[in-house]
């Protein structure tokens, strides 16, 4: 039974920093491509990152790039989202996902 199990979002201020982490199991993990996606309020879900389970290239939204940055253990079967110099259009739900399944999600809010 896949499971993606999100976890580290929360209310932050315009400028700080959080780290996703996406607890993974019940399939092979380092043989996926891995992508984070988010979904503001009232708005349709949004890809923004994803990292490659062959040589861990990465590939960014042009709304994130050069603020977030993706990455993996294998070993641990955990993806990690750092978000840095965080804007209030960076809220929503994040959510990670195998190309297949994705987990519930973890909030995000960035307000002052």
């Amino acid at each position: 039974q896949v499971q993606l199990v999100e976890s580290g979002g929360g209310l932050v201020q315009p400028g700080d920093s959080l780290t996703l982490s996406c607890a993974a199991s019940g399939f092979a993990f380092r043989s996926y491509a891995m992508k984070w996606v988010r979904q503001a309020p009232g708005k349709e879900l949004e890809w923004v990152s994803t990292i490659s389970n062959s040589d861990d290239s990465t590939t960014y939204a042009d709304s994130v790039k050069g603020r977030f940055t993706i990455s993996r253990d294998n070993a641990k079967n955990t993806l990690y989202l750092q978000m840095n110099s965080l804007k209030p259009e960076d809220t929503g739900v994040y959510y990670c996902s195998n190309y297949v399944d994705r987990g519930q999600g973890t909030q995000v809010t960035v307000s002052s």
